[in-house]
């Protein structure tokens, strides 16, 4: 269900009859417009409209990375075309419960020659965190719009290819182990590719936040689901590790810029609820108010999320006696996507802020840290002496390119360390 804002006449925005109003002592915004009732604008079609993005009739003969169909398309950044070679590949993988699906990668090409070894390839993992297809990045790479776009230019620049997966699938889930398989069968999909010519070239993960699960995700599924793919190292930071734990912290009023925490388990209800329909049952979880706003968040992208989202505790919204606590079923989902099940076969650059609102290290991170260490896990981990989550994404992201820069020009990945640095005092919020 779209969430759109009519304007009337006077210039006054008016919410969808039933919209909750917020109340007044809490940073709310009103209903925003969704962002894909602006894409409808653009004369590039939106993934809903594009039959290109369709099943084959006789999916379930595919192999997970086969091919489906390809295309070129014109990559832009803000609008502006971007001088390098893209291709489009639609491509078989597995959902959560390994049914068959497709979804879609974006590999960029530069026009750089590189001689002697394969060309390397960075899988850039965005953190698309949203639920319409239309903010995927096959889509916003075409439009434009893709938020991370700019970080890419650095590793495009030393002649390396881009490969950029929809690892959340055309119907936008989010933060389950499907996440990996999706990457991992786009790197297949992309070595099936005669005509890219990287069938051979070593790879590198790269994600922060959202794009971090996915990338990680990857690499604990690789020696397992698709041990074909050679994958040098995953670089990762600002991203959960224990679901359970992250629930119980964004579900409940925050102080200060902590309550911002809240947007992150409405998308989650949303897209854990594609996956697991029989488990997250908005009518018995929540109120009128609260199936209202979950409707709401079913077709936005990650801005209009995080800003209708925010400061809006979905413990407000439970049917009373009702918790994410007092339902087992949804504490199994999250424990069975939460991060850790396995350990990955290849280096791992991972770090982390000392004060994330989003994501607080503490009690939604480090455990995983530490039992990736302690079972052994080729990992190098730190703590960012820098605060606030999207700040962190730009201090930890130039390691990150020279790390996996090193990786995919043959040099070794460095020693273990793990320098968790926590000068907050325990319980401080975001900490």
């Amino acid at each position: 269900m779209s969430a759109l804002v009519a304007v009337g006449g006077a210039g006054v925005a008016a919410a969808e009859p039933g919209y909750p109003t917020f109340p007044p002592d809490r940073n709310q915004l009103p209903q925003l417009p969704s962002e894909p009732s602006l894409y409808d604008m653009l004369p590039i079609p939106t993934p809903a409209e594009d039959p290109w993005y369709s099943d084959p009739p006789n999916l379930d003969s595919y192999q997970p990375g086969q091919i489906v169909r390809a295309r070129e398309v014109q990559t832009r950044i803000l609008g502006i075309p971007f001088p390098v070679y893209t291709k489009q590949l639609l491509y078989r993988s597995n959902d959560v419960h390994d049914n068959p699906i497709v979804t879609a990668t974006t590999v960029i090409v530069p026009g750089i020659p590189w001689i002697g070894s394969p060309r390397p390839v960075v899988s850039f993992q965005e953190a698309i965190d949203s639920t319409s297809s239309t903010c995927n990045p096959s889509y916003t790479l075409q439009t434009g719009t893709m938020k991370e776009a700019l970080l890419a230019q650095y590793w495009l620049a030393q002649g390396f290819a881009i490969n950029v997966p929809d690892f959340d699938g055309k119907f936008n889930t989010f933060n389950t182990y499907a996440e990996g398989k999706m990457v991992l069968d786009s790197l297949r999909a992309m070595k099936n590719d005669a005509g890219l010519g990287l069938a051979d070239s070593g790879i590198a993960l790269y994600g922060y936040s959202g794009g971090g699960s996915g990338s990680l995700r990857a690499a604990e599924l690789r020696a397992t689901y698709a041990p074909d793919v050679r994958i040098l190292g995953t670089s990762i930071g600002g991203t959960p590790g224990n679901l359970e734990a992250i629930a119980a912290y964004a579900t409940r009023e925050r102080p200060g810029l902590t309550g911002i925490s809240n947007f992150t388990m409405w998308l989650g209800l949303v897209s854990l609820g594609r996956e697991y329909p029989d488990v997250f049952r908005p009518e018995e979880l929540l109120n009128a108010e609260g199936q209202q706003l979950l409707r709401d968040f079913q077709n936005r992208c990650y801005a209009t999320i995080a800003l209708s989202g925010a400061y809006r505790p979905i413990s407000d919204y439970y049917l009373p006696g009702k918790s994410l606590e007092s339902s087992p079923e949804i504490l199994k989902v999250l424990r069975d996507n939460s991060l850790g099940h396995y350990i990955p076969d290849t280096p791992i650059l991972w770090w982390h802020g000392l004060w994330d609102e989003l994501i607080p290290p503490a009690s939604v991170v480090l455990p995983t840290v530490n039992s990736y260490w302690e079972r052994g896990a080729d990992l190098r981990f730190y703590t960012v002496p820098v605060p606030e989550h999207v700040v962190n994404a730009v201090t930890g992201w130039p390691p990150a390119v020279a790390w996996t820069s090193a990786l995919l020009r043959g040099l070794p990945p460095g020693p273990r360390f793990k320098a968790d640095f926590q000068p907050l005092p325990p319980g401080f919020p975001g900490s």
